[in-house]
C-alpha cells in the first residue's frame, strides 16, 4: 500500500462497524469518521426463532465479510438499557431478556461498543437537528424515536402500545397486517396511525422508514417524509458523537 493511501485511510478513521439488527434482516457495514459506507452493507435473513446465540453467530459471519474497524453501533428492535436487551418483541424467543449484548459483542470482537434501538439510530441518519423530529419505521413491526433539536429524548415503545381495539401499533401495522389485510387495507391503517401520532406528540417533522414504508401509497402531510431504510445503517456513526457519551457512561435511560 502506498503512504498517500495510508495516510487517507488515517484521515478517514475512526472506522465504524454499523449493525442493524430487523425481524426479516441482519446488515451491517463499516463507517467511516463522516458516516460515509466504506463497502457496500452485507446482509443475511434474521432467523425464527431468532435466539441471541444464533444471531451473534450470524452477525460474525457477517464481519468476516467486512473490512477491520475500530467501534461497534448496533441498532436493536426493542427497547434497551445499560447494554442489555430489555425487549425484542419480533425475534421471537424469551432469551433475549437482560442479555448482555454490547458485552458480548466487545467480547468477540475486541472492540468497544454502543447500543440504542433501531428506530433512533435510523432517526441519526435523518434528521435535522431543529424543533421535534420524530421517526416511525414501519417494518416486521413498528418503531418509533423522537428528539428535541438534535437530541434524543426518552424512549418511546410505541410499537406495544395498544393503538386500535386492543392491537398495538406491531399487531396493527406490521408486516404480518400488511400480508393478511393487504396493501389498500394496510395504508388506511398506518394513515390512521399517522394521525394518532401527531396528536399524541405534535411533532414538527415525521419520517418514516422501515422496510414497509415504499408501500405508502397516499398524499403525506408536507412535513412528513419517507426516507430511506439505509439510515438504519448510517445513523450509527453519530453513537459516537461527543454529545453522546452522557448516555453510555453510568446509569442510562430506556
Amino acid at each position: 500500500m502506498s503512504k498517500r493511501r495510508t495516510i487517507r485511510g488515517r484521515r478517514r478513521r475512526p472506522f465504524t462497524l454499523a449493525v442493524d439488527i430487523g425481524g426479516s434482516h441482519l446488515k451491517a457495514s463499516v463507517l467511516d469518521r463522516r458516516g460515509a459506507e466504506v463497502t457496500q452493507h452485507v446482509t443475511v435473513a434474521t432467523p425464527h426463532p431468532a435466539p441471541p446465540v444464533r444471531v451473534v453467530e450470524l452477525l460474525g459471519e457477517l464481519v468476516h465479510r467486512l473490512p477491520p474497524f475500530d467501534r461497534i453501533s448496533i441498532g436493536f428492535p426493542g427497547a434497551v438499557k445499560d447494554g442489555h436487551v430489555l425487549t425484542a418483541p419480533n425475534l421471537g424467543t424469551t432469551e433475549w431478556h437482560g442479555f448482555p449484548l454490547v458485552a458480548e459483542l466487545e467480547r468477540g470482537w475486541s472492540k468497544p461498543a454502543r447500543m440504542l434501538n433501531d428506530a433512533e439510530v435510523q432517526g441519526f441518519g435523518v434528521i435535522r437537528g431543529h424543533g421535534l423530529e420524530c421517526v416511525l419505521t414501519l417494518g416486521t413491526g413498528f418503531g418509533s424515536a423522537l428528539y428535541r433539536d438534535g437530541e434524543l429524548m426518552p424512549h418511546l415503545e410505541l410499537g406495544q402500545h395498544p393503538v386500535w381495539k386492543n392491537k398495538t401499533y406491531d399487531r396493527y401495522v406490521g408486516a404480518a397486517a400488511l400480508a393478511k389485510k393487504g396493501v389498500v387495507k394496510w395504508n388506511r391503517r398506518v394513515r390512521r396511525a399517522i394521525g394518532f401520532v401527531s396528536t399524541l406528540l405534535n411533532y414538527d417533522r415525521l419520517y418514516l422508514g422501515g422496510g414497509n414504508a415504499p408501500h405508502i401509497d397516499f398524499e403525506l402531510p408536507p412535513n412528513v417524509t419517507i426516507v430511506s431504510n439505509e439510515a438504519g445503517i448510517t445513523g450509527g456513526f453519530r453513537l459516537w458523537d461527543s454529545t453522546m457519551d452522557r448516555f453510555f457512561t453510568g446509569p442510562q435511560r430506556e
